[in-house]
């Protein structure tokens, strides 16, 4: 389900003595982060806060914000999560943010009123991501998320709509 505001990555650490962050970015890649100017302590954009810097350094991101200029400034704000607005995102087509489907019905493609559960995780595999479906009764089940199973994205609505392969559902064919 679409939302205004996405996390952006955690607030995991220290780098120096001048008051700049290390986060640990939940997003493809850190360099993702350097196009924003502004970034939020809350997922409701209440509290917003100017990006001073922002650079990749490894796999985490080193960032300096507005108003912290000291590593005890810096500390103080250790396991925070940072937002970004959804709007200053442009994602190539066919692709979405995860945060987006999780939470999303997953509907047969053929036939939309058959409803095989709600997506609760996707984790990245060499070759494709894998999406955990969990059912009514809790039973979780594991999809790829390749284009002869996932046909249709609509996480305006909350759904995805897929053709699965054999043996994936109990009652598949």
């Amino acid at each position: 389900m679409k939302k205004d505001y996405l996390a952006l990555g955690q607030i995991v650490g220290t780098h120096g003595v001048r008051g700049e962050l290390r986060v640990n970015p939940w997003c493809d890649s850190p360099d993702f982060a350097k196009q924003f100017k502004t970034v939020y302590y809350d997922e409701k954009g209440e509290q917003p806060v100017k990006v001073l810097s922002c650079r990749p350094h490894g796999n985490v991101i080193l960032m300096r914000l507005e108003g912290i200029d000291s590593i005890d400034g810096a500390a103080a704000k250790r396991n925070r999560v940072l937002y970004i607005r959804r709007d200053e995102v442009k994602l190539p087509e066919g692709t979405w943010f995860v945060e987006e489907l999780l939470g999303c019905d997953v509907l047969d493609a053929d036939d939309p009123g058959k409803k095989y559960g709600t997506l609760a995780d996707i984790f990245p595999t060499g070759a494709n991501d894998v999406w955990t479906v969990k059912d009514d009764a809790g039973k979780e089940y594991l999809l790829p998320a390749i284009k002869d199973v996932v046909r249709k994205t609509d996480v305006e609505n909350g759904a995805v709509y897929i053709t699965p392969l054999k043996g994936i559902f109990d009652d598949a064919d």
